[in-house]
């Protein structure tokens, strides 16, 4: 239903917050991450009727039962789906200055 809500708000502050990051932390592949696998979920969502082009937007808005199941999906799948991201993009980081280390100690640069 709403899956995707947790990484894209992740995704807003990071963006936003861009400039506080090192060069070193990469941000920009986790935004890439996010807004990617945004993009891909919503596209499922509007193929599935989840999504619609008209207020609220969200079908499990229209009916409180199903916004409480929203709520939960949230929470059981976006939160873990958002953790696992940032979990991949940080292992991304580590191994990635870890090459560059050792590339330029073995240059000797």
């Amino acid at each position: 239903m709403a899956c995707f809500a947790a990484p894209v708000l992740v995704g807003i502050v990071t963006t936003v917050f861009r400039k506080k990051f090192s060069k070193h932390w990469h941000i920009n592949w986790l935004n890439t991450m996010i807004f990617g696998g945004a993009i891909a979920l919503g596209v499922e969502h509007i193929a599935h009727g989840e999504i619609v082009p008209w207020p609220p937007f969200l079908t499990a808005m229209s009916n409180p039962a199903d916004t409480a199941a929203m709520f939960g999906e949230i929470i059981a799948v976006g939160i873990p789906m958002t953790l696992a991201l940032v979990l991949v993009w940080v292992m991304m980081v580590v191994v990635y200055e870890k090459i560059m280390l050792t590339t330029t100690s073995a240059s000797g640069v």
